[in-house]
């Protein structure tokens, strides 16, 4: 059943997170369909002489092989060893399976972030291919206990990774308005829909001895959404903040820059670990208006007042003309031109793990 009203946490169902006025939303149209929060760039000045050059590019692209560095992955044997060995200590961690996907353990909660993680990004076979697997193979994943969809973009939603998913009467399954009925028609039994600035409160875990739970709330990223050719915006797009008895996590989804980040880090912030893209960025006429440049993926970490930064959405599928490996050149350029500590400047490899909070203990991994 897919629950998308609003009321207190111990019903299951969604609350705001901050006061809104009786007026509908401005990110809600009177057709039903979304918008980006006030400030954003507008997707609209898209031309199609920018457009038939970028596709001609990408096709072009397609039959390219992508030269992966053995630096840019963790052998899949050593990497479910890793992930076993975190999930031992009991302690928060996080495991980047490739693209904006991660594994992450929060308030003894197993969440999952948009788990695309087959092969390609389009239905039937079709659509960019990724270049490197999964870090973590579907069957190897532990049993999730929430999983949280930003968008319903084919590099975001993977039809064929929820197929394989194991424990879809037990997940709890999180996502932004209208994109539940995705989830309930395919055998997921428990979907909570969020509009912007709600959130649900998950109840604290026998492991977890603060007793404070696990609190999800869906937040503005400037994106859109569409699954086939005529359902443009028919659907919200999200980002995500956990917070929880000792971390703060945002999961920025799929971005470009906008005026919303700084809302978010007065309201929401600060925040311990951003999980922000990084890629996917050119040509800028092109995509300006869906996905940041590593700049300004430095500059939502900052906006939102965020201590670390995780690169994401880079090095995994080849969706637009940038050389596949300089997203993480110029992230780490940039942060240390804006002050940035460089040991809060994470770009993880494929299938790693890494503590949230401090290090691992010494007997530990």
């Amino acid at each position: 059943m897919v629950k998308d009203t609003k009321s207190d946490s111990a019903s299951n169902e969604p609350s705001r997170a901050t006061p809104q006025s009786k007026e509908v939303p401005w990110h809600h149209l009177p057709d039903g369909r979304f918008r980006n929060p006030k400030g954003s760039p507008d997707r609209g000045g898209r031309r199609l002489r920018d457009a038939l050059p970028f596709f001609a590019d990408m096709f072009r692209r397609s039959f390219e092989k992508i030269a992966v560095p053995a630096s840019h992955l963790v052998e899949r044997e050593q990497a479910i060893k890793d992930l076993a060995s975190a999930r031992d200590t009991k302690l928060a961690h996080i495991t980047w399976l490739g693209h904006a996907s991660f594994l992450f353990q929060q308030g003894g909660y197993t969440v999952l972030t948009d788990p695309y993680l087959t092969t390609y990004a389009g239905p039937a076979g079709l659509g960019p291919k990724r270049f490197v697997k999964s870090g973590i193979p579907i069957r190897d994943l532990p049993p999730i206990d929430v999983l949280v969809v930003s968008h319903n973009h084919y590099d975001h939603l993977d039809e064929r990774a929820l197929a394989r998913l194991q424990g879809k009467d037990t997940m709890l399954v999180i996502v932004p308005l209208k994109l539940g009925s995705f989830f309930t028609e395919r055998g997921f039994t428990n979907v909570i829909e969020l509009d912007w600035y709600e959130h649900h409160d998950l109840p604290a875990k026998p492991s977890d001895p603060s007793g404070e739970g696990l609190r999800v709330t869906a937040l503005p990223v400037v994106h859109w959404s569409r699954r086939v050719g005529f359902d443009t915006n028919t659907t919200l797009w999200a980002g995500f903040g956990f917070k929880s008895a000792d971390h703060n996590l945002f999961f920025g989804g799929d971005s470009g820059y906008g005026e919303v980040f700084s809302e978010i880090g007065k309201t929401y912030g600060p925040f311990d670990t951003a999980l922000i893209g990084i890629g996917a960025y050119d040509p800028r006429p092109m995509m300006y208006a869906s996905h940041a440049t590593p700049e300004e993926a430095v500059q939502i970490g900052q906006d939102i007042r965020a201590r670390r930064l995780v690169g994401m959405h880079w090095g995994t599928v080849v969706l637009t003309s940038e050389p596949p490996f300089e997203p993480p050149e110029r992230f780490l350029a940039a942060g240390k031109a804006q002050g940035l500590d460089p040991e809060n400047l994470w770009i993880m490899k494929i299938g790693e793990t890494r503590p949230l909070n401090g290090t691992w203990p010494s007997n530990s991994i």
